[in-house]
Parts: C-alpha cells; sequence; structure tokens
C-alpha cells in the first residue's frame, strides 16, 4: 500500500513554477527568491529570469513522494540488510612493514612530519616574535609561579625550559604555549605546604623545608608524566569528556581564588601557617585578617604600585594593539624597574621587603624521583594530571578549530606526559598551558610550535646567564604579577548570569564545583565535582520528557500535541515518545508515564478483566452442575415416556392416533430441553471488555516511537514486552516505529521478537505505523482474537 501525502505535490521537471500552488503560495515563494510578483508580462519575466539552480530549489521545496509502506521485515528485504563485517582493529597492531614503522613514527613524533615541510619564508618571523613575547611573559611568570608552588624562583625557570622543548617534539597543537600555569602551581603548592608541614616527614626525607618541598615537587612532576603517558597510550583521551566546560571554567574560577588567597601573604608581608585539606581556604583567610596588624606597609605599597602599572599597561596594549607589532613587556619592564629600584633603594634593609634572594645560574644535573614518596602522592598526581591535560586539550581544540587543523587528544596527552615525565627529572614541578601566553602566542604571530622553542632557549639564556640579576626582585611584586594575570579567570564569574539565561542545570554544576573546590581543596573538590556532574547526567536521564504526538496536518510530520496546537491525534490511535532512552533506571517510569499519557487505568483493567473472568468460570461450573443434574432427571422421564411410546403402537393399532401423538410430542420436548442446556454449556465465550461490561479505551492501537533509543539493555527489552502483553489484554494492538539498526540488532540479540512479536510490529517510520493501524482497523477483522495477527 503506498503511503501518500496530500500536501506533497508533485513539481513537473523543467517547470518554472508549480501550477498547482495557489496564488498566495506562489507569491511567497517570488518573495523567497527575490523576485517580484505582479502582472502577466512581469510573471513571465520572472519565468525568463529563474536560473536552473532556483528551478531546482523550487522543486526541493514541494515535492511528491510515493512509497509501499514498510515495515522493518520489508525494509530488510528491499535494502538487503545484513550484518556489518566485524573489524578487529587489535589485529593490525601486531602487523609490521615499513610504511606501518613510518607511520606510527610520524603519529608519535609529529615534529618530524611537520617539520621538514616547514615554510620559512611565511611562517619564520611571525614564529620568532611570537616566541620573544612568550618567553617575555614566561620568565616573570615562571618566578612569580614557582614561589606560588612553595619553591625557590629558580625552579619556576626550570619548569619553562625543559617542558617546553619536550612538548615542541611530540605536542600536536600548533598555538598552545606549555609551562608553568597559575592553576597547576597552586595544586602542587597544596600538596608540598601540606606534606613538608610535618616534622616526621622531614625527618624521613633527612632534608630541610625547602629540599623537602623540591623533591615533592619533582616526584609529583615524574607521576603525574607516568599517569598521562600510560593514560594516552591506551587511549584514554576520551576520559576528558566527563569535565563539562562549565566544570572547568567554574573550577579554574575557584582555583585562582585560591591562588588569590595564597598570594595574600606576600602581598602584607606577613607569615602564615601552613593549612591544608579541607576548609583551608578559609582557615588562611581569617588567619590573614588575624594577622593584619602585622602587615609590612612598604610591602603593601609595593604590590599596590607593581599592579596598578600592570593594569595599566594591560589596558594600553589592549587600545593600541592595532597598531604596534608586539604588545608591550609589561611584566619584564615591571621586574626590572622594580629589582633596579629594589636594589638601589635596599628595599630588603630598610623597609624588611622581602626578595627572591639567591638564583643559582646554570642547569643541574638530572636526578632520580624519590621512590618512597609514590604512595603518598599518587591521588594527587591523578588528580593534577586530569585536570593539567582538561585545561591543555581544552585551550587545543579551540585554537585548532580557530585555525583548521587537528589536534589528537592521546597524543597529547601522551606529548604532555613527557613533558612532566622528563621534566621530572631535571627537578620541575606539573605544568600545563597557560591561557594568557597562548593567547599572546597566537596573537603575535605563532603558526607553529617554533615559537615554544624560541620562548624555551631564550629562558636557557636566563638560566645560564642572566637568572642572578634578579636577586634582589621583591616577592610582593611576583604576587602583583600573578594576581594581575587572574583577570582572565576572574572574569569567570559572568558565567553565572549567562547560565542562568541559558542552562540551569550547568549553573548548579558551576556552583556545585565552585563551592566544593574552595571548600574542600582542589583534589577533593575535583572528585566531588565530577561525581555531582555524572549524577546529574544519570538523573536527567531518569526524568526524560515524555510526549503524546499528533499528526501536522496533511503531513507526515507528528509532534507533542502540547507543543504544537496544530497537531492533531489520529483517531483511534496514540503515538507516545520519550526523550530519552530507556535502560534499567528509567523502564519503570517509561512503563508508569505511557499509561497515565494514554489515559487509561491499564493495570485496573486488567485486574477487573480477570475478576470477571473468573467470575464468570465460576458461574459456568455451577451452571454445568445444575445441568448435569437436570439431564439425569430429564432421562428418567424420557425413558418412561419411552414405555408409553411403546404401547402407544399398539394404541395406534386399535386406532387410537390422538393419545398416541400426545405422547410423542412431550418426549420431543423434553429431549429439546436436555440438548440446549448442554450447548449452554459447551458455547465458547468470547472474553472482551465490552461482553464483560468494562470500558473500553478511546483508542484501538499504541504505537511506540522509539526514535531516541541509542541502546537497549534487558531490563527495557522486558518492559517493551510487558506493555505488549498488558495493552493487548485491554484489546489495545502495540506497534514499535523509527527503530535504528543497531537498536534493532540489540534488541534481537535480546530475544525480543518471537511468535507474538515478530518484526512486522516494527515500522520505519511512525507515519508507516498509523497508516498501517488505520488500514488494518478498517479492512481488518472484526474479532479481537484475529485482529492483532498480521
Amino acid at each position: 500500500m503506498p503511503v501518500s501525502f496530500p500536501a506533497w505535490r508533485h513539481l513537473p521537471a523543467g517547470s518554472g513554477l508549480p501550477l498547482e500552488l495557489s496564488e498566495q503560495r506562489r507569491s511567497s515563494y517570488l518573495r523567497a527568491m527575490g523576485l517580484s510578483d505582479g502582472s502577466e508580462h512581469g510573471a513571465q519575466q520572472t519565468q525568463a529570469l529563474l536560473s536552473a539552480a532556483q528551478e531546482m530549489e523550487l522543486q526541493r521545496r514541494d515535492y511528491h513522494v510515493e512509497r509501499p509502506l514498510l515495515n522493518q521485515g520489508q525494509l530488510e528485504d528491499l535494502g538487503r540488510w545484513g550484518p556489518v563485517p566485524t573489524t578487529y582493529q587489535w589485529r593490525s597492531w601486531f602487523r609490521c612493514s615499513r610504511a606501518r614503522a613510518h607511520a606510527l613514527l610520524l603519529h608519535h613524533v609529529p615534529v618530524l612530519g611537520w617539520l621538514p615541510r616547514y615554510p620559512v619564508r611565511d611562517w619564520l618571523l611571525g614564529d620568532l616574535l611570537s616566541g620573544l613575547s612568550v618567553a617575555i611573559m614566561q620568565l616573570p611568570q615562571g618566578l612569580a609561579y614557582a614561589l606560588l608552588a612553595g619553591l625557590p624562583p629558580m625552579f619556576g625557570l626550570y619548569s619553562s625550559f625543559y617542558p617546553v622543548f619536550v612538548y615542541f617534539l611530540f605536542g600536536t597543537s600548533r598555538h598552545i604555549s606549555v609551562g608553568t600555569f597559575a592553576v597547576m602551581s597552586v595544586m602542587v603548592g597544596g600538596v608540598t605546604e601540606s606534606l613538608t608541614a610535618d616534622d616526621a616527614f622531614l625527618q624521613s626525607l633527612n632534608a630541610t623545608v625547602d629540599d623537602a618541598r623540591v623533591q615533592v615537587a619533582y616526584t609529583l612532576s615524574f607521576l603525574v608524566g607516568l599517569f598521562q603517558v600510560g593514560l594516552g597510550l591506551v587511549h584514554f583521551g576520551f576520559v576528558v569528556t566527563y569535565l563539562s566546560e562549565p566544570l572547568v571554567r567554574s573550577y579554574t574560577t575557584a582555583a585562582s581564588v585560591q591562588v588569590l588567597v595564597s598570594q595574600l601573604k606576600y602581598v602584607f608581608g606577613i607569615k602564615l601557617n601552613s593549612h591544608s585539606g579541607p576548609l583551608s581556604v578559609i582557615y588562611t583567610v581569617l588567619e590573614v585578617c588575624a594577622k593584619l596588624p602585622e602587615t609590612v606597609p612598604g610591602t603593601v605599597v609595593t604590590a599596590l604600585v607593581a599592579g596598578v602599572v600592570l593594569v595599566m599597561v594591560k589596558m594600553l596594549n589592549e587600545k593600541l594593539k592595532r597598531h604596534l607589532p608586539l604588545p608591550i613587556p609589561g611584566e619584564l619592564l615591571t621586574l626590572i624597574g622594580a629589582t633596579g629600584i629594589s636594589f638601589g633603594a635596599k628595599l630588603n634593609e630598610r623597609f624588611h621587603i622581602d626578595v627572591v634572594g639567591n638564583i643559582t645560574t646554570g642547569l643541574i644535573p638530572p636526578v632520580p624521583p624519590k621512590t618512597e614518596l609514590f604512595a603518598t602522592l599518587v591521588g594527587n598526581a591523578f588528580a593534577i594530571a586530569v585536570v593539567g591535560f582538561a585545561i591543555a586539550i581544552s585551550l587545543g581544540k579551540i585554537f585548532a578549530l580557530r585555525h583548521g587543523y587537528r589536534v589528537d587528544s592521546n597524543q597529547e596527552l601522551v606529548a604532555l606526559g613527557l613533558s612532566n615525565l622528563i621534566g621530572g627529572f631535571f627537578q620541575c614541578f606539573p605544568v600545563s598551558c597557560s591561557m594568557s601566553r597562548s593567547l599572546v602566542q597566537e596573537g603575535t604571530g605563532g603558526n607553529t610550535q617554533v615559537a615554544g622553542a624560541v620562548s624555551s632557549l631564550f629562558i636557557l639564556l636566563i638560566i645560564l646567564k642572566l637568572g642572578e640579576l634578579f636577586r634582589d626582585l621583591p616577592k610582593a611584586v611576583l604576587a602583583a604579577v600573578i594576581i594581575v594575570n587572574l583577570k582572565g579567570m576572574m572574569k569567570q564569574f559572568s558565567d553565572v548570569c549567562s547560565l542562568w539565561k541559558a542552562n540551569r542545570v550547568d549553573l548548579l554544576i558551576w556552583l556545585v564545583t565552585f563551592v566544593a573546590t574552595i571548600l574542600l581543596n582542589l583534589d577533593i573538590g575535583l572528585a566531588v565535582s565530577i561525581v555531582f556532574s555524572l549524577l546529574l547526567v544519570v538523573i536527567r536521564m531518569q526524568l526524560p520528557y515524555y510526549s503524546i504526538l499528533g499528526q501536522v496536518p496533511d503531513t507526515d510530520i507528528y509532534r507533542d500535541v502540547a507543543e504544537y496546537s496544530g497537531a492533531m491525534e489520529v483517531p483511534g490511535v496514540k503515538v507516545f515518545r520519550s526523550s530519552a532512552t530507556i535502560y534499567f533506571a528509567n523502564a519503570e517510569l517509561y512503563s508508569d508515564s505511557l499509561k497515565q499519557k494514554c489515559g487509561v487505568d491499564v493495570d485496573h483493567l486488567i485486574t477487573q478483566k480477570k475478576k470477571r473472568i473468573k467470575k464468570q468460570e465460576m458461574k459456568m461450573k455451577r451452571m454445568k452442575k445444575t445441568t448435569t443434574s437436570q439431564k439425569q432427571g430429564a432421562s428418567s422421564k424420557i425413558s418412561s415416556v419411552s414405555v408409553n411410546v411403546n404401547t402407544t403402537f399398539e394404541d395406534i393399532k386399535s386406532n387410537d392416533v390422538e393419545g398416541a401423538e400426545a405422547k410423542v410430542h412431550q418426549r420431543e420436548e423434553l429431549e429439546d430441553a436436555v440438548t440446549s442446556s448442554q450447548e449452554d454449556v459447551k458455547a465458547p465465550t468470547v472474553n472482551t471488555l465490552k461482553s464483560l461490561g468494562l470500558p473500553q479505551p478511546g483508542f484501538h492501537t499504541l504505537i511506540l516511537d522509539l526514535s531516541t533509543l541509542s541502546f537497549v539493555d534487558t531490563v527495557c527489552i522486558k518492559t517493551l514486552k510487558n506493555i505488549f502483553r498488558d495493552f493487548r489484554e485491554i484489546e489495545v494492538e502495540v506497534y514499535i516505529a523509527a527503530c535504528y539498526s543497531p537498536v534493532i540488532t540489540q534488541l534481537e540479540a535480546g530475544q525480543f521478537f518471537g511468535d507474538d512479536i515478530t518484526k512486522q510490529h516494527l515500522f520505519v517510520s511512525v507515519h508507516d505505523a498509523v497508516t498501517f493501524a488505520l488500514h488494518h482497523r478498517k479492512s481488518g477483522p472484526k474479532n479481537p482474537a484475529s485482529a492483532t495477527k498480521l
């Protein structure tokens, strides 16, 4: 039976406009195509101006489709369905060839692929200027973020050199700037300060506080790199998908607040006790407030002046960025100026302003990580590894999308891991990519990681020769550099307003992440945030939106009747759809919502039907007993009549005909009574709702739109079977529509199809199912028992 759609009209090939359309629709078409509509001359002119492409566009707007009505079995025959051949990717892992070895080498060492084809004339100048700009930022940030991690400033320079050069070799992003980052530094600082606050821990390492913190930091870097490389090699890069954008932005915002709090002691020049674990931020703020009378005025003034200068330079760069080939290096100029003023005015001696102190020049030999700290640091290392990768891959994908190239998340995980792993041997602390430096690297003309290599070489020059010049740099200036660079992350507080308007579930994730990270610290806060985010996903899948669909007039389109006032329910047919897949967590809710939306108390009807059938059976048994007793009594009477009849033949012979006829009629009446009683007992009864005196549903067919299903489990299959069984009990036939092939395969594997439910109950679309139900209802037999057979 062909499916016809009244609103779809055939457009003859080569015609300019469909002649069947009304004038109103014709005019709308012309206006949509930017053409005028007017007199007959105007119409002829319009026909002449229409190009072939416009004619094809008009043909696509109004078309006619005629095809047979298809259930799943017919579709499989028509489309020659067959199972997808299984491919075992692991088999290719063991194949060895020159081409495969070359491909693996280029995949794991990407620099060998793009560096030989590097366009020197086009990109070299931009990469050199970009690398110099990033290095100018890297220097003060490296010194400041080492302070944030609780380490001597020199180790910030080490962390700005080794990991950057390693990423140049193995990374796939062209624009991110790997190195020290505030969030990573504050996480490392939380670990180093909490562990070294214990005297027993210091005695176990037989080291001073500073040496112990350095050992903890580079061992932590080694473990972080080990986790990242391992996860990357097993293609675990998808783990970052569980960190949604609201979660990451809220987490970095909360981390920036912790960074701000951690720098207050350098801004006010006070000594604070080390706090770690839950509520450590609250305790730190309370202690800062308690020790405000001990503030060193010179330190506060130094931090304020440096902060104002940095803000003004950033504002100036923002206004003049179109006219400046390179941004003004405000941070570097501030550091140089502050160091010169501190050295000339002797700020440390005269105003008790803390300075960086001695900075060792030259490279240090590699050292192995402290294996005895592995068990203590493993939990923190995993959290830092996930956060660092999440930040790096998020920025990397943004730049890749902007510039039209692809970032391999697994290779990024390996590259970042190798940066931290190798950096751990050279006493670096864990790094990721910096948001501010990445923006500078892109904005100043950087095209590849050559810019990163240039910046690392500039940092190497500082490590070898120029580092000792910054020994008189005030720590308050470094604190000001850190706080001013938090501006971008602090702006993320505006997410609260935007998420309130856009999506309040994401706002809830943002708020919970922020509060958990502030109160429970960075590691526990991250775990709580991920668990809460996944829990919300489960809850949202468990509470989907259920709807009854109606047909949009003269189309094959079905939409929610509550949303579309023009969509009308097909008489006698209910179409039900869920907005989420059906699985063990929401299968029962799906069934209950279906029965509620249909407006029929299915369970009550089935219960009443069973009770009345049972009552009818009891009545039949009593009738059978009564009939049996009547039969026995009638048999005795018949036998007596038979005797009389036998004697009447003698009467007949003696011409007593009238008496004989009367007795014969009496016998026949008794036989008829017994026979009718037997037929009443043996007559089959059709137990329909109508015959039982029960109300019938207002529809004869239920169609389940399963187009939203992405998978099914055993609970879903059992629920669907129960729906078929229950609705058939109340004389409603059930069909399924719009299932995808993988779902059908899973239904077959779960033995959903059988004698009662076949693929003939499954239709290609909702409209196919509705058309079949209406036609089958009209042309099919009226007996409910046979009406369900397809």
